[in-house]
């Protein structure tokens, strides 16, 4: 008997146990659905925001392609992260109606048997038939069991009004809770609505432009490839400065100058494990700004038959943005490459951190300088009104992805 009472006992806390995880994880979930929700919210008015500033600015094809593609792509996601929601919500709004009719049953069985021991217990009052009913018995063993008998009836019975006020209140959180994920659902089916909108307004404004371009395509094929091979140069040109620094470490150490990776000093291998332990939490460089393009190998949003190769990430922001330092280094080289703008280098260890297309700098060469430090200002091109910064992030001469460092990027 004890052994089967152990049994029920350890199940019902596993059940408990599951039952709250459970709870948490769904929780969890829902709010991992919101914030992402609203982190897409807040790139589209980011978006926006920028477009107006720029709206009486003459912008590229090229430019102008790049700019709904990304926001395209941020409104579908947007959906469909919403969708994510609404389904989930449909999902708990289900559990939480059949909780409601079970809860119904239950206090309905709960009621019935309440009502019939009160009708019981109202029949059997009387003081005298209890006294009798204790006097009846055959000896003492007998009288002690009726009392128990009787005592435990009447615990019962209170048992019984407590679980029946419990049940009724949970049903009404529950009520409670429905009627909320209801209006919860309605409102995110609303806002998807209106989403739809501006997402069909966009491929309508994208296709009139794929038009203008597919009619003279060779002509931007040409830009596209010219813009790719300037790219490229300036990569080049970029891995030679690298080249010469790791030079330059191994030449102090005492190392081959033909090695590929810097000789670090023990502060500077700390410095490297410190910048290593942050990936993924990096700050951006620029306070607000979203990604135009990314890092890597990709299609041209003009003609997918044309590779585009990218070394780190493009990124717009506001007129006037200041750049900031993503982590703690020493500014190794301030660069100005032909037929590009100013480039500030920040060496973190055997990590290094490229910021350009400035148009003022703030630093100069062997400054120590820390997280969020402001090194320069964004250039503005006159033209199209664009403040674009180019950030990219090298292990030694290996081009690392910047999304997989900086903070949700």
């Amino acid at each position: 008997m004890s052994y089967k009472r152990s049994a029920y006992k350890l199940f019902f806390i596993l059940a408990l146990t599951l039952s709250s995880t459970l709870v948490w994880a769904q929780s969890n979930k829902q709010k991992e659905l919101e914030t992402r929700r609203q982190e897409l919210r807040r790139e589209i008015q980011k978006i926006n925001q920028l477009r107006a500033e720029n709206k009486s600015k003459e912008k590229s094809e090229l430019s102008l392609i790049e700019g709904f593609n990304y926001k395209i792509n941020v409104l579908d996601n947007l959906i469909k992260v919403t969708n994510q929601q609404a389904n989930y919500l449909t999902r708990q709004i289900n559990t939480n109606q059949k909780k409601i009719t079970d809860l119904r049953d239950e206090l309905k069985v709960l009621k019935e048997d309440y009502a019939a021991m009160v009708v019981k217990s109202y029949k059997s009052k009387n003081q005298q038939s209890r006294i009798m009913f204790l006097l009846s018995s055959n000896n003492f063993k007998q009288a002690y069991k009726r009392l128990q008998y009787m005592k435990q009836y009447a615990d019962h019975q209170k048992q019984q009004g407590e679980t029946i006020k419990l049940k009724t209140a949970e049903l009404q959180e529950t009520n409670t809770k429905l009627l909320t994920q209801q209006e919860e659902k309605k409102k995110l089916i609303a806002e998807n609505k209106e989403v739809q909108r501006s997402l069909e307004a966009e491929r309508k404004q994208h296709h009139e432009l794929m038009k203008t371009i597919k009619s003279n395509l060779n002509l931007y094929a040409s830009q596209i490839k010219k813009k790719q091979q300037e790219a490229d140069r300036i990569d080049a040109e970029i891995e030679r400065i690298i080249r010469e620094a790791i030079a330059k470490s191994n030449k102090k150490a005492g190392k081959p100058t033909t090695s590929s990776s810097f000789a670090l000093t023990a502060e500077e291998k700390v410095l490297a494990a410190s910048f290593v332990s942050n990936r993924g939490k990096l700050p951006w460089p620029v306070e607000k700004g979203y990604v135009t393009v990314r890092f890597g190998k990709q299609p041209s949003p003009i003609d997918k038959s044309i590779i585009v190769d990218r070394n780190g990430v493009k990124i717009a922001t506001e007129k006037g943005a200041k750049v900031r330092a993503v982590f703690n280094g020493v500014v190794t080289r301030i660069a100005v490459i032909k037929n590009s703008n100013p480039m500030v280098m920040v060496k973190h260890g055997n990590y290094t951190t490229l910021y350009k297309n400035l148009s003022k700098v703030y630093v100069k060469e062997g400054d120590v300088i820390s997280t969020k430090q402001i090194i320069g200002e964004i250039f503005t091109n006159p033209q199209n009104g664009e403040s674009i910064l180019d950030f990219a992030i090298y292990k030694d001469l290996q081009k690392e992805n910047p999304a997989s460092w900086i903070y949700k990027m």
